[in-house]
């Protein structure tokens, strides 16, 4: 087979010589546009695993490559005049000159042909059987197929600088400087035994504050020296773009999905495949060091699916692209995640040096609590005793940060575990039944420190379902006092009330029935009218449209929720909560996707916000000044001319400023148009910019389903409440399992019942007893198997 890569950096000539050890027939050639000698980068990074997978694929390479390493275990973190430091990461770093080098050196040795200073604008103009486009992230090759491809460029906000200097840092190194105009922060680590990588980098608005678009490339290097001198120890910083004038070395990282890596009629006949690798395929961000990593991976997988493809081109291409968009998509929302840390500082830095460097070490969701634990057993035991003794608790022995106590007002909950809100459509006539007092009191004994109800109406034509949950008489009044009584005298959790109205998304049916469609014609009750913000129907041809409302009617439900409230008092709840989120009344009125009105109640944001803030104040007027009261709002529509966390920072502080405890963030759900991105967690960032923005208590919810996510997420200063809802369905004692499972048993924050005792232990032996299996299984030491047991 004839092939031709074009590129000559990582991705190209490791695909070169792969292909040419697999099979010495094979005519390869690389073909790159600048000379052999010439580079841009500096040092770039690999993690252990990378290193394992060289290895396997050629040794040869692998061995000049590991002589070349420098090999460090710890990250530094400098940030308030404080060095925070943690080991076990075990990373390794090697000039980009030398590991290029010795690709070209390995592709001589096994008869790759080398092309330098050879221009290839358009892949036409090739002959061969197979094209790989190694082109980089600027790929002409990717431009010229681009309705093939299908390339999307996500440009990010922070412009950033590529330095070298010989000051030797002997750990990857994390400084953070505050000027004038804003934060600045610097990636460094050593990659020879001269010379260390020194990456500047900042938001684009606080680089043109601080006059670095209109300085002289030597200017701007010199003002970084200054900035960062502290670190330098008087060494200079350097740059090897040659090629860059003026501001043009600062870039703005450029995030690259494609849609497809293979155009089927390249090639000087139109029928000669290509396929993109690395950078011309997809970028991750150099804050988690994981460019040339994927570039290397490309190289084997696409290596690998060629030998193996029995002569079937381009179903080899096909396999390579399904495994590896796989794998290219879990590093780059790890990077995703990373960027935005990182385009976020002044948010962070409203944390503690401690938490402020937790959370940096967790950005990227790839390092998770226990993760950390394995890697530096010492640095997390210390950490969590910080975050244990800011919540009041005494002495030496570390807790885990999700069984830490938590105060609102004068409640205090014995851990962050919150049993979300989940509807039960199990009520008749709006009064909650015995399945209630089950549901929510197996949920308080299971161990979470809040347990929530259900959205609960104010009145019949507030209920999303006729079987849904009411308080607006007597006899709900008393039902409900009954589980609220269970769960004061027959546990140690609280019990919050949610209250909310249904208004467009009413009177429909539950949901094992079709859910959101209208009730039958034939039900008993029939359908209501509903109420909205500005006419909608939220399922387009289906649902019943509802009405705008009027001023009269917003004082009406004003009035209901008022009396709710009332009756929450007598009932005996600990907190109570406001639903406007979702697309039910309140969040009509948030969002301009369901807003639409053009008096005092519409239009700006201001005025969306005008009777949300008039319910919320006239509970809280009536509300126990003791007891916590919060808002769950929708932090994004994932809907184009919806609201983003911009608004949801907004909508916050309008709460806050109105008296709210605590900000319960969810997403979606406006609109049945959304298109959200889930993953784990997927809607913490939302709770954390609400927290470190605003200044505000917040829950967090969404993809939530182990220990080790809560740790992570109260631990880093995310949230300050989780709320657990569908694996808490599956399992009522989610929070003792889950505590047993990590290895938590001093019983703080994480008490059982009485009549339970008997299946602690058997459970905490089981657990115990399977730790050590999995560890002994793993090869661990016995040190090692303790720790591994305290974090798995």
């Amino acid at each position: 087979m004839r092939i031709t890569c074009v590129g000559g950096g990582p991705a190209g000539l490791y695909v070169a010589l792969l292909m040419k050890k697999r099979d010495p027939s094979h005519q390869v050639t690389v073909v790159e546009r600048n000379r052999a000698a010439d580079t841009f980068g500096w040092g770039v990074v690999f993690s252990d695993q990378t290193l394992s997978a060289l290895r396997t694929a050629d040794m040869e390479t692998a061995t000049q490559i590991l002589d070349a390493f420098n090999h460090w275990d710890d990250i530094e973190i400098h940030f308030g005049g404080r060095t925070i430091r943690s080991s076990g990461h075990g990373f390794c770093g090697i000039g980009r000159h030398r590991l290029l080098h010795i690709l070209q050196t390995r592709c001589l040795e096994l008869g790759v042909r080398l092309r330098f200073e050879s221009e290839v604008s358009h892949d036409a103009s090739i002959d061969a059987d197979l094209i790989v486009a190694a082109d980089g992230l600027s790929s002409r090759i990717r431009a010229a197929h681009a309705s093939t491809f299908q390339p999307e460029i996500d440009l990010r906000r922070c412009r950033f600088v590529w330095l070298g200097t010989h000051k030797l840092f002997d750990a990857f190194t994390f400084a953070f400087e505050k000027t004038p105009w804003g934060w600045f922060q610097a990636h460094a680590y050593r990659f020879d035994a001269s010379t260390s990588t020194f990456i500047v980098e900042t938001p684009d608005h606080v680089w043109r504050a601080a006059g670095l678009a209109d300085m002289s490339k030597d200017e701007g290097i010199r003002f970084c020296e200054q900035l960062f001198a502290r670190y330098l120890d008087g060494r200079p910083l350097l740059s090897n773009a040659a090629h860059l004038q003026g501001a043009s070395h600062w870039i703005r990282f450029p995030r690259v999905v494609c849609r497809t890596w293979i155009h089927q009629h390249g090639g000087v006949n139109g029928r000669t495949p290509v396929v993109l690798v690395g950078d011309a395929a997809h970028t991750a961000h150099f804050s988690i060091g994981s460019g040339t990593k994927l570039a290397l991976e490309d190289a084997i997988d696409l290596a690998d699916s060629l030998a193996t493809g029995s002569g079937d081109v381009i179903g080899a291409l096909r396999s390579y692209e399904a495994r590896r968009t796989v794998d290219v998509l879990r590093i780059q929302n790890a990077g995703r995640n990373s960027t935005e840390w990182f385009e976020n500082v002044e948010r962070h830095a409203r944390l503690a040096p401690e938490q402020f460097a937790y959370s940096l070490l967790t950005r990227s969701q790839r390092i998770s609590h226990e993760n950390l634990r394995q890697r530096d057993a010492a640095y997390l035991r210390g950490h969590e005793r910080w975050v244990a003794q800011r919540a009041g608790l005494s002495g030496a022995a570390p807790v885990p940060p999700m069984f830490t106590p938590f105060t609102l007002r004068g409640l205090t909950l014995k851990n962050r575990v919150v049993v979300s809100p989940m509807a039960q459509y199990s009520a008749v006539d709006g009064i909650p039944s015995d399945h209630h007092l089950v549901h929510l009191g197996a949920r308080a004994l299971g161990g979470a420190g809040l347990v929530f109800t259900e959205m609960t109406c104010p009145t019949p034509d507030a209920r999303i379902t006729p079987a849904c949950a009411g308080l607006y008489d007597g006899v709900q009044t008393a039902a409900w006092k009954r589980i609220v009584d269970f769960v004061h005298t027959g546990t140690t959790a609280k019990i919050a009330l949610q209250l909310g109205h249904a208004g467009p998304k009413g009177s429909t049916r539950v949901p094992w029935e079709g859910e959101d469609l209208p009730l039958p014609d034939d039900d008993p009750g029939g359908n209501w009218p509903l109420m909205s913000a500005s006419p909608q129907q939220y399922l387009d041809g289906v649902s019943a449209w509802s009405r705008a409302m009027t001023h009269d009617d917003m004082v009406r439900v004003t009035d209901d929720f008022v009396a709710a409230t009332r009756r929450a008092i007598e009932a005996g709840f600990d907190w109570l909560e406001l639903h406007c989120a979702h697309g039910y009344l309140l969040s009509a009125f948030l969002s301009p996707l369901t807003n639409r009105r053009t008096d005092a109640y519409g239009g700006s944001l201001e005025n969306q916000l005008r009777w949300p803030l008039e319910v919320f104040t006239s509970m809280r007027a009536v509300w126990p000044a003791d007891r916590p009261m919060s808002v769950r709002i929708s932090a994004h529509d994932w809907v184009d001319g919806g609201n983003t966390l911009t608004e949801a920072i907004l909508i916050a502080r309008a709460f806050k400023q109105a008296g709210a405890d605590l900000i319960d963030v969810s997403s979606g759900q406006v609109s049945a148009h959304q298109t959200p991105v889930y993953g784990r967690m997927y809607q913490t960032p939302f709770a954390e910019a609400i927290r470190n923005e605003v200044g505000i208590a917040t829950m967090a919810v969404g993809a939530i389903f182990e220990a080790d996510h809560v740790n992570s997420i109260i631990a880093a200063g995310r949230a300050d409440l989780c709320a657990i809802a569908r694996p808490h369905l599956a399992s009522p004692a989610w929070t003792l399992i889950e505590a047993a499972r990590i290895g938590h048993t001093n019983g703080i924050g994480a008490d059982w019942p009485k009549q339970y005792l008997r299946g602690k232990m058997q459970l905490e032996r089981n657990f115990e007893r399977a730790h050590a299996l999995t560890a002994q299984s793993a090869g661990l030491s016995a040190k090692e198997a303790s720790d591994f047991g305290e974090g798995v």
